[in-house]
């Protein structure tokens, strides 16, 4: 019996996606009523501090986990079409300009992490890639992810979601076409440079659906295997904020007021070790308490963008003159988001 259904998405795949579907939507209409419920039966006031962090972590929690577990199985089938190969194919003979856009584009469905920076980079070298639209990708990819607009959206709704992927997308397509009017090829590392250039091919894969479900639950497995900790503390933090810092609290060094508050976050936010999963339940936490969007976007987009550990994975094919152009053309445009967005919401 296990076996059998373990087999049933190999032997009836389109029936097994709508099956599936139709359960992750049943549960995700039950998460208010089972949280609230959950709540009522601990002996806590719901109406107390310790009562209002207990049923934002009960309900965020399952919503999160259930958002991303759905999204991210539907990107991994998605991204079996954009293996790094086909990526590198797609994007090589490209003219600039058009080519940072496709790049930008590509990342948000190209399965990317800080670790895998270095061998990416490479590729994309190696097959001819210009510079300034390498880097649009490796800006896009681990900033406007399925991770990140997933979250978003279960926790700020789609206007949030969509004007995050706008802003992250200009960043990474402005930055990336900055980055290549500077022609600073002459500052990657030696030996990236006399590599000999390869010619990017994309085969045909020759996959069926099954096998593109089977790359969704592998995506599952690797991605939501790997965040859910973040995930659980970043919630955490947030259910704490939510529960015990005072309305309006934030608004004295987060707020639009504070010129200073843009700067500041994305100052604190480069050396943060941590990833979408954890740092937007903080998001919205801060968000509530007073917080401008504006400034919080722009500790967000400094966390996920401008990763220290990332910059230290690039040192060895970058020059630090180019990591250190390359941060601070990154750091430029989520200063002026913030802003902007400060101004105008």
């Amino acid at each position: 019996m296990h076996a059998t259904a373990l087999n049933l998405p190999r032997r009836y795949p389109a029936a097994f996606l709508l099956a599936a579907a139709t359960v992750w939507w049943l549960l995700y209409q039950s998460l208010v009523p089972v949280s609230e419920a959950l709540v009522a039966a601990l002996p806590v006031d719901r109406a107390s501090h310790l009562g209002g962090a207990l049923q934002f972590f009960l309900y965020d929690t399952p919503k999160v986990l259930l958002l991303l577990t759905g999204v991210v199985f539907v990107m991994g089938m998605v991204n079996s079409w954009f293996t790094p190969e086909r990526t590198r194919a797609l994007l090589a003979g490209r003219s600039e300009g058009v080519a940072n856009v496709m790049a930008a584009l590509l990342g948000i469905v190209t399965p990317f992490c800080s670790c895998s920076a270095v061998p990416l980079f490479i590729g994309f070298v190696q097959a001819g890639v210009p510079l300034g639209v390498t880097f649009s990708f490796l800006i896009s990819a681990p900033m406007v992810n399925e991770v990140a607009l997933t979250l978003l959206f279960g926790l700020f709704g789609w206007k949030i979601a969509l004007l995050y992927l706008g802003l992250g997308l200009s960043v990474a397509i402005v930055a990336g076409w900055t980055i290549g009017r500077l022609k600073m090829e002459a500052h990657l590392e030696d030996w990236v440079r006399d590599m000999p250039r390869v010619q990017a091919e994309a085969d045909h894969d020759g996959l069926g659906l099954s096998d593109r479900i089977d790359a969704g639950f592998a995506s599952v497995r690797e991605i939501v295997g790997k965040v859910w900790p973040w995930i659980l503390a970043g919630i955490a933090v947030g259910a704490g904020i939510h529960g015990w810092v005072p309305e309006d609290f934030m608004a004295s060094f987060m707020g639009r007021e504070a010129w200073w508050s843009v700067p500041l976050a994305v100052l604190v936010g480069v050396p943060m070790y941590t990833n979408a999963a954890g740092i937007i339940p903080i998001v919205q936490a801060l968000l509530a308490k007073g917080a401008a969007l504006g400034t919080v976007l722009a500790f967000m987009m400094s966390v996920i963008a401008l990763s220290l550990p990332e910059a230290i994975i690039l040192r060895k094919v970058l020059k630090v003159r180019l990591i250190a152009t390359f941060m601070g053309i990154v750091a430029g445009g989520i200063l002026l988001v913030g802003y902007v967005f400060n101004a105008l919401l």
